[in-house]
């Protein structure tokens, strides 16, 4: 019996597999870090057959503690970093440099040329803003940089794809190229209103669409594994780009509901329902594009969430583990002035400042690495209070947020959203809401392990609710005097 769906989660840090049944109970996960690249400052880089193979370790491993077979696998559903770009040869499979990650500004400069002309042009087609984030500029600069391409597109030979459509690739030995309309809509290529590749974008970067994967339903049918690569044909049923896995692991399927993602970047996205719509303070992307519909969110986008916290353990050294965080940031009363803003590669939504660079201010003779701490998880809920914000007036008077990611764990992190915002903060009770999301999407349908959305619902329990309690607007107000100071900077 197909009992279990197996999801893979490819994140900008590490790759992760686990194993999903029936109950919605992740029943086994296996993960694997891989390393990042940094060759020029604000450049950043994958190995992309170091994420392949990370990923394949992953899937095997997660079945052998599972101890079960192959063919009690139903189905496989794929999620992953969105933006960040791999460029490889159709015959070999073989990638011609490394991929270049969404966090990358190494096409920064270009961008800021083309906003004059075309930045409504492209605002009005994709939903986004003319950024080094989006793949794009990626592609345009690998062709430019990259002999390589130059010669591969001789011969038609020479692919671009972001993560789901690499690994869809490699799993299927070859046989699909494919993506879904929610990782399409990041390229800044697809017209998110006609769903489909547009020819004037096409024209600005000068990209063919044979280079490109074909884009099908989230739940479209994406192949099957070679039974070379995993010892069986298993089908692959749903791919969505991991904030949209998100959206949908938390059950928010109607219009209004949002979502906070603490990740390596913190992501805000509310559902819009199925009419395209766009809104100067938010990104307009794909949530999910389905067989029979389509359904469309607003996305705010903070470049370094988590991250920052990596970068204190890392680079900084003052910690030894993001466990120690939530503990020392209560040590203190307060931040006492001191703010940090973590515009590390730049700021995201809702600055767009590809110049920004990260800050810290009001240090003085007491200033002491818990101070720096403490600001590092206050500046995760400051950006996202940046977002909700401007439009929290059009929000549903009984809205709430649902937060998921790996620093959802942190009581502090979330008890101060939910002061600075005014609005209730819950914590799924599972907080892989990512890999869930995807596994819900392969395994939705009448012959599938739910029926319809409302099935999925009775999946979604609360873990704690968090209530404003005390009022942050003088806080807010020195936060946002910290990153007009940060602002233009490179």
């Amino acid at each position: 019996m197909n009992s279990y769906i197996l999801t893979l989660d490819q994140g900008t840090t590490s790759s992760r597999s686990l194993l999903v049944d029936q109950k919605s109970i992740i029943i086994s996960k296996s993960q694997k870090e891989f390393k990042q690249i940094f060759p020029n400052p604000s450049w950043v880089e994958h190995d992309p057959i170091e994420i392949w193979e990370t990923q394949l370790e992953t899937i095997k491993d997660v079945i052998k503690k599972s101890k079960i077979t192959l063919n009690e696998i139903y189905g496989i559903g794929i999620t992953n970093q969105r933006e960040t770009t791999i460029a490889f040869d159709a015959n070999n499979g073989k990638p011609i440099c490394n991929a270049i990650v969404w966090q990358c500004r190494r096409t920064s400069e270009y961008c800021n040329e083309l906003k004059p002309k075309y930045r409504k042009l492209i605002k009005e087609k994709t939903g986004l803003e003319i950024d080094a984030y989006f793949s794009a500029s990626k592609m345009k600069w690998i062709i430019d940089n990259i002999p390589e391409a130059k010669e591969l597109i001789k011969t038609k030979r020479l692919r671009f794809g972001t993560i789901d459509a690499w690994l869809i690739w490699n799993l299927t030995g070859g046989k699909s190229f494919f993506t879904d309309p929610s990782n399409a809509s990041r390229t800044m290529l697809f017209n998110i209103k006609e769903l489909k590749y547009d020819e004037d974008l096409l024209k600005i970067f000068e990209i063919e669409e044979w280079m490109l994967p074909k884009v099908i339903p989230s739940n479209g049918d994406f192949g099957h594994t070679s039974s070379e690569v995993l010892g069986a044909e298993i089908p692959i049923k749903a791919v969505l780009g991991d904030q949209q896995a998100a959206l949908f692991g938390q059950c928010c399927f109607k219009e209004g509901d949002m979502k906070v993602t603490y990740g390596t970047g913190g992501f805000l996205l509310i559902n819009i329902g199925s009419e395209f719509k766009l809104d100067d303070n938010f990104l307009t992307t794909v949530a999910w594009g389905l067989k029979d519909k389509t359904v469309y969110a607003y996305e705010g986008a903070t470049f370094i969430s988590g991250a920052i916290i990596q970068w204190l353990r890392d680079g900084l050294g003052i910690i030894k583990d993001s466990s120690e965080v939530e503990k020392i940031a209560i040590s203190l009363d307060s931040n006492e002035g001191v703010y940090m803003v973590p515009a590390l590669v730049g700021l995201g939504a809702p600055n767009w400042d590809q110049d920004a660079r990260g800050t810290i201010l009001g240090i003085t003779r007491g200033t002491t690495k818990a101070h720096f701490i403490r600001a590092a998880v206050e500046s995760m809920a400051y950006q996202i209070a940046d977002l909700i914000t401007p439009v929290k007036n059009n929000l549903p008077k009984d809205c709430f947020l649902k937060a998921d990611g790996g620093a959802s764990k942190n009581n502090f992190l979330l008890q101060f959203q939910a002061d600075l915002l005014n609005v209730p903060i819950t914590r799924s009770k599972e907080s892989e809401a990512t890999a869930l999301g995807v596994a819900y999407l392969a395994g939705l349908g009448k012959d599938g392990f739910w029926k319809d959305e409302e099935d999925i619902r009775k999946n979604w329990h609360p873990d704690e609710l968090f209530l404003p309690k005390k009022n942050r607007e003088q806080e807010y107000a020195k936060w946002k005097e910290a990153v007009k100071r940060s602002l233009g900077w490179n």
